[in-house]
């Protein structure tokens, strides 16, 4: 499966490509990336990040790159992920460093989660979240997600925020 191309106010969200693999490495090999999967040597970032993107194919899921429709430039990645050992599908994101703070993330964010409710009929998400990773939290929280201690995580000590998409349209 292709992903579908989905458009916001600012953003074009769209099937990932070759190109986005640079920024996602540079992301996986800097410090910023310590709370999220940890940092990465090159070849096993390209190995997650193209696993990551077979998700398309294998679940009818995956990551959308992000382009701010204003410049075309590369801003991130949101999406729904499913590696191995996940307890169910997880809703994730990371924004290059010049596009900290604009709110890309939770403008993505959200039109990835309407996307899931009119695509799959889910009534919920889940952020699986590190605890030191507190923008994450923050943001989790801000796109109206509630911490639910009794959902699974991956790692001990997780934070799990649910996201109820009943009420979307």
């Amino acid at each position: 499966m292709i992903a579908p191309t989905l458009q916001t106010g600012r953003l074009t969200l769209r099937m990932p490509r070759l190109s986005d693999f640079e920024h996602w490495a540079a992301f996986f090999a800097s410090s910023r990336s310590v709370h999220e999967r940890g940092m990465m040597e090159r070849a096993e970032a390209y190995r997650t990040w193209a696993a990551d993107v077979a998700l398309w194919t294998l679940r009818g899921y995956g990551p959308f790159g992000l382009d701010d429709r204003a410049t075309g430039a590369y801003v991130g990645e949101v999406g729904i992920y499913q590696p191995e050992g996940y307890p169910g599908p997880e809703l994730g994101w990371f924004v290059v460093p010049e596009a900290e703070g604009k709110g890309f993330a939770a403008e993505a964010a959200r039109a990835v989660m309407l996307w899931a409710r009119q695509s799959f009929g889910w009534t919920h998400l889940t952020n699986i979240v590190d605890p030191a990773n507190v923008r994450s939290i923050a943001l989790g929280l801000r796109l109206g997600g509630v911490i639910d201690p009794d959902l699974p995580g991956v790692d001990p000590g997780d934070v799990v925020i649910r996201h109820d998409l009943g009420g979307l349209q």
